[in-house]
């Protein structure tokens, strides 16, 4: 009994997890860098809340810079604190501490680059284009968790999005409607998912090499297409077409929240649709069920009469057509004619984006909208004549994006049969 009780504390210290020291570290090292923002001298930095027609004004706020600065650097340091303590104990760091540092480093960054300057920081307009242009990133990386919880790696996003945004162009300007440009943009994407589930399912082509090699093609195809066709015709098959916004009556008109949530375009409704659409369909329905069983594992699936391969084809094709939505953001969704590689990288991000949330609609999600109110601020700090240096500014949200993956990830499981063909 006495040596059963002698090592028993012993193998409940061996059974305890390793303290990870991750997310202090990062927070100090962000608190450091905040530390530079306490240089503002005497100047006040002012920030504007409303914007015309809400329902009653908010004035303007002028905060003494160095005192809003050093009160938000005790925000952090508090977080950090937390932070450590939480370690220490081996709990979870939960939301509401990475929500508090987040906002007080942002606010803390936004006081510094106002400071002493008669420009104003529109808070209101910096969150309303943080979410706009979050718009492709949502649909990208929806059809990522769509896909990849089937077990189909999407590296194809990209040229999903590119696709969607060329037919949309074109279907918008023939018919001389955003709406229809929209419509036909799931098209495209699905039939770029239609090819990367012919190789990868029925041929069990490496996925990843499936999905660059789709990127080049829609690159090339698309480029090809608008230096001929569409520059010799452009008023005719690449006219600018633009949705416009959609007010939600009693609700667009509310400070802060009207202009950023119920102040946008259809295609923006339909992004919080699919959101929740994606998340309940995963979790809460037969058909999330056994997507999630094809992704994990894939035999059990098969033995229990779920179709491996149908079901995979299929996600990747409705994956793609969610991709293909998200690219009419680029035309349609922006007003904007057609231009060579306009994606930009953005489905990269959107990959980016779903590893960050960890395959989970609501994790990507958040995810993306960080990506986009980086896009958001750096248009910001543009328009202002920050005094940062523009190179500095284009490749703000690309860093963001490394770090985020390559910092605070850290340790995530895939599903389990990703990129694994399914031999019976």
């Amino acid at each position: 009994m006495s040596a059963a009780v002698a090592t028993g504390p012993r193998a409940e210290e061996r059974a305890l997890a390793p303290v990870s020291w991750r997310w202090p570290i990062i927070y100090a090292v962000f608190t450091l860098v905040a530390l530079a923002f306490l240089r503002v001298g005497d100047g006040a930095t002012t920030f504007r809340i409303s914007r015309a027609g809400d329902f009653f004004e908010i004035p303007d706020v002028s905060l003494p810079a160095l005192a809003t600065n050093l009160v938000l650097l005790a925000v952090m340091a508090a977080a950090t604190a937390v932070a450590v303590r939480r370690a220490l104990r081996r709990a979870p760091i939960g939301w509401w501490v990475p929500a508090a540092f987040g906002i007080a480093f942002v606010l803390a960054f936004l006081t510094w680059v106002g400071a002493g300057r008669t420009t104003l920081i529109p808070l209101t307009t910096l969150l309303a284009g943080a979410l706009a242009l979050s718009v492709p990133l949502v649909f990208g990386a929806m059809s990522g968790v769509i896909c990849e919880r089937s077990g189909v790696i999407n590296i194809a996003i990209e040229g999903q999005l590119l696709a969607g945004a060329f037919l949309a162009a074109v279907v918008g300007s023939l018919t001389a409607s955003a709406y229809l440009g929209m419509a036909a943009a799931p098209i495209a994407g699905a039939l770029v998912g239609g090819l990367l589930a012919f190789f990868a399912v029925r041929y069990w082509v490496d996925q990843i090499i499936v999905g660059v090699v789709l990127n080049v093609l829609v690159v090339g195809l698309t480029s090809f297409l608008f230096s001929t066709v569409l520059t010799e015709n452009s008023a005719v098959l690449n006219a600018r077409q633009s949705m416009p916004d959609i007010p939600i009556p009693g609700l667009a008109y509310i400070p802060v929240i009207g202009p950023v949530l119920f102040r946008q375009s259809l295609l923006v409704y339909l992004m919080y649709a699919a959101v929740i659409a994606a998340h309940i369909l995963l979790f809460r329905s037969r058909w999330g069920l056994r997507t999630r069983a094809v992704g994990e594992h894939p035999k059990a699936a098969d033995t229990v009469g779920i179709k491996v391969e149908r079901t995979r084809v299929v996600n990747t094709v409705i994956g793609g057509a969610v991709a293909g939505l998200g690219g009419a953001f680029f035309t349609v969704g922006s007003g904007l004619a057609f231009g060579r590689e306009m994606s930009a990288g953005q489905g990269y991000i959107a990959l980016a984006a779903m590893i960050l949330g960890r395959w989970s609609p609501k994790g990507a999600v958040a995810a993306a909208l960080m990506f986009g109110f980086a896009r958001s601020l750096v248009n910001m700090l543009s328009g202002a004549g920050a005094g940062i240096s523009s190179d500095l500014l284009l490749m703000l949200p690309y860093a963001v994006t490394i770090l985020a993956v390559a910092g605070f990830v850290g340790r995530v499981r895939p599903p389990a049969a990703e990129n694994v063909p399914y031999v019976k």
